[in-house]
């Protein structure tokens, strides 16, 4: 039987709990306006150019590592390289995470099982250079998410989206806008629709939940899912070798492209919202080009050039303030 002092105790320790809660969700709008939008941008760029190089090693391992065992390793490798940091503050809000399990159950499912998993699918019969531009269309998605959940995304993001948009529409059909996609190119665009999806949900992430915990919940999970995918394959296409041509690009994947680009992607969107930096992500095809080019020998025209220089010119004009207003508005 619970007495009256019980009650009192209990009902005490749950308005605790909530003032936490509330204090950690005013820290994290403290930090935001803290960090402000140029921080926002820069780590937006950051995981942009990390993830490029993903691109790069999905089409270098694609005939050595199947695409859901490259995938499975990936996360198993970042959950390894997070733990150390994250695995205190998670066990902190272990509450938070199971009152919040099916917003962190879709995260994980759109951001670690399904989008890489599609990505590595896709190298198996595109380019590096294909992946990336075809990924360039998530932002769209992005800042449609956005639209729908009332924000304004303003004339001079959406006309430099555009610009961004149509220079990687003219890259990916070589300037005849007549698109012919391979196998592979249909599995990115799966990839684009599932990235885009885990971004806008960024955006909706609990505020008293912290980055890290956030970070390290969803590889887990993501991992998990992938586990039955992981076994079906080891069992029809069987094992690879680890050398230091697949060990060497896994380790990239896991610790710089999944640890740090995340953690960096996830802060920015916190930061600047998922329109803004989709904007910075128009880059990509950029740089996966540029590096497809120097690693893989891909082809780079003047045509693809041009159209790189539309892009870049894009970006500019949509991550940039308009004088008078906030970057983050």
């Amino acid at each position: 039987m619970t007495t009256a002092p019980d009650r009192t105790v209990e009902s005490s320790a749950k308005d605790a709990g909530s003032e936490r809660e509330a204090a950690a969700a005013a820290r994290v709008t403290r930090a935001a306006a803290a960090g402000g939008p140029v921080v926002g941008l820069g780590l937006a760029l950051l995981a942009t150019v990390v993830w490029s190089g993903s691109f790069v090693t999905s089409r270098a391992l694609a005939d050595s590592v199947p695409p859901v065992q490259h995938a499975f390793w990936r996360w198993l490798i970042a959950i390894a390289a997070v733990a150390p940091f994250a695995l205190r503050a998670t066990w902190r809000q272990r509450a938070v995470l199971r009152r919040h399990f099916g917003h962190l159950l879709a995260a994980s499912f759109l951001g670690v099982t399904l989008y890489n998993t599609l990505v590595n699918q896709a190298g198996v019969t595109t380019t590096a250079g294909n992946m990336g531009m075809i990924m360039a269309a998530s932002p769209v998605l992005m800042a449609g998410y956005e639209r729908l959940g009332g924000a304004r995304l303003g004339a001079r993001r959406t006309t430099g989206m555009l610009v961004a948009c149509a220079g990687v529409l003219l890259l990916v059909s070589k300037g005849s806008l007549a698109l012919d996609f391979a196998p592979g190119d249909l599995w990115v665009i799966g990839g684009a629709f599932a990235f885009g999806s885990y971004s806008a949900l960024l955006r909706r992430r609990p505020p008293e939940l912290g980055g890290l915990p956030f970070l390290f919940a969803t590889f887990v999970l993501g991992a998990l899912m992938l586990l039955p995918a992981y076994a079906v394959s080891l069992t029809v296409q069987g094992g690879f070798s680890p050398t230091a041509g697949t060990v060497t690009p896994l380790l990239y994947v896991g610790v710089v492209s999944s640890a740090v680009a995340f953690f960096a992607w996830n802060k920015a969107i916190a930061l600047i919202g998922a329109a803004r930096a989709g904007v910075v992500y128009y880059l990509q095809p950029v740089c996966v080009a540029l590096l497809s080019l120097a690693l893989l020998g891909e082809d780079m025209s003047w045509p693809r050039a041009a159209c790189m220089g539309l892009i870049l010119g894009g970006v500019a004009l949509g991550s940039t303030a308009v004088r008078g207003r906030s970057l983050s508005s």
